[in-house]
């Protein structure tokens, strides 16, 4: 690297009033040619602070985490929107750029032009860490690898709802054939998304008719993509009770996810396209069935048919043998029906002039016969019994006039009675002296009454009962 007049050790040279005197922009423009020189490429770490934006921008003070020093820097529009790295405060950051000043100021600083986490061979570390301690446990071996099922009717989705791995889905899977998608939402990023993924499927798992899961989300960065890195992750998708299918990010990215996973699809669109089937390729396998079917079961039916031509030939050759016999035996029959028809006529006609003989001799007719007789004795019978019956009748409304006759007087003489004994009664009874102004007196405690001065003492209660009521009273003396 050759230098400058610019860094020549002015000090040791002697003064001269002809020497060139620069000006401050020509000093730094100077510097940062330099810089820029020396330094074109530059790969620096550091932890980020007084993040700010302006017009696209990006300006930021990268720190030293080891030692006090700090660098200024900037990253222009353009790369900041290739660049997938989240930049803020705090965060860790390995730029990829060249070293400038900035002339206005003076001002040392760094031209990023890329920036990774800071962190990426420790995620490397970290993914061969447990993708070997998962293998070490069968995780990843083939055999334990399930098949998909043919026809699924119920798949699962686990990713982001407003994500475009969704919408891919359903596009994909709306194309090939009519399936029903169950979606569990989940954050695929951040460092919320392991828990959630694991929440949505546990959440999925609980629909009875589920026949297999895409578990996915679209392209980025290994930061992106680390929440499928997760071990939490890992265990859930290698326990779900139906088949996994994991496309998560591009063909070129591989998660543990997708180690796990018993198929890996290159894209969210490709897992929708492994899992459902071409409608297409369904229609023509059917009919394909169907021929293969339809062969299979006319091969049946001529060998079937064949074997019975074979198994009747030998009763054809009885059969022929058997005809004299089948005659002989039908006019057999004939003899025999003959035969039995003359003796079922005899046996009608027997049965004629039975039957004529018994209606001679009917108990019908007898039963007749005597029934009117009764009939008869029964209407002397009523008539003999009426006139006794009128008779006494008439002798008991006879008796029924004489008793009303004579008991009439008694009735009188008996109320007479009754009154006469009633007033006498009434004079003797207390009532009738307690209206003529006595009283009773009658002792509270016994409740007896009071007939002489000494059944009481002074204090006692006594009830007192005139003709028209009660009352208490107390006796305060005697005399």
């Amino acid at each position: 690297m050759s230098e400058m007049p610019l860094f020549e050790r002015l000090e040791e040279r002697e003064p001269d009033d002809g020497e060139r005197v620069f000006r401050v922009s020509e000093i730094n423009r100077a510097v940062r040619l330099t810089l820029e020189d020396s330094w074109p490429s530059v790969l620096i770490e550091g932890e980020l602070s007084d993040v700010r934006r302006a017009k696209g921008h990006v300006y930021f003070t990268l720190n030293d985490e080891e030692e006090p020093a700090q660098l200024r820097g900037v990253m222009f529009q353009s790369d900041v929107r290739r660049t997938k790295t989240p930049l803020e405060d705090g965060a860790r950051v390995r730029f990829r750029g060249k070293l400038s000043l900035y002339l206005a100021r003076g001002q040392f600083q760094l031209i990023a032009r890329s920036a990774k986490p800071a962190g990426e061979g420790d995620l490397a570390a970290q993914f061969r860490r447990l993708r070997d301690k998962l293998e070490a446990e069968g995780l990843l071996d083939p055999a334990r690898k399930r098949s998909l099922p043919q026809l699924p009717r119920v798949v699962g989705v686990v990713t982001s709802r407003t994500g475009a791995a969704l919408r891919d889905i359903i596009r994909v899977a709306g194309e090939r054939c009519p399936v029903r998608l169950v979606v569990a939402d989940c954050r695929v990023q951040g460092d919320d998304a392991p828990r959630t993924i694991i929440s949505a499927l546990e959440l999925v798992q609980r629909v009875e008719e589920l026949d297999v899961v895409i578990v996915s989300r679209g392209g980025g960065s290994a930061e992106d993509l680390w929440a499928f890195n997760d071990e939490g992750v890992a265990r859930a998708i290698a326990d779900c009770r139906v088949p996994v299918v994991s496309g998560v990010g591009h063909e070129v990215d591989i998660t543990i996810a997708d180690l796990v996973a018993d198929v890996r699809a290159a894209t969210p669109s490709n897992a929708a396209e492994i899992v459902v089937p071409e409608r297409g390729a369904l229609v023509r396998d059917l009919r394909s069935l169907e021929r293969r079917l339809s062969q299979a079961l006319d091969n049946l039916v001529g060998g079937l048919r064949l074997r019975l031509e074979r198994l009747l030939r030998p009763l054809y050759d009885a059969r022929r043998a058997v005809s004299p016999i089948r005659t002989r035996l039908l006019a057999l029959q004939e003899q025999l029906g003959s035969a039995e028809r003359a003796n079922i006529r005899r046996r009608q006609d027997d049965l004629a002039e039975l039957r004529l003989r018994l209606g001679r001799h009917d108990p019908r007719s007898t039963l007749r016969q005597d029934r009117h007789a009764l009939g008869a004795v029964a209407a002397r019978l009523r008539d003999a019994g009426r006139l006794p019956i009128q008779r006494r009748r008439e002798h008991l409304v006879a008796l029924t006039v004489a008793l009303k006759g004579r008991g009439r007087p008694l009735v009188r003489e008996a109320r007479a009675s009754h009154a006469e004994a009633r007033a006498r009664l009434d004079a003797l009874s207390p009532l009738r002296v307690l209206e003529r102004g006595y009283a009773i007196a009658l002792h509270e405690k016994t409740g007896r009454a009071i007939r002489s001065a000494d059944e009481v003492k002074p204090g006692d209660r006594v009830q007192v009962r005139v003709s028209d009521g009660e009352f208490g009273a107390e006796v305060k003396g005697k005399t």
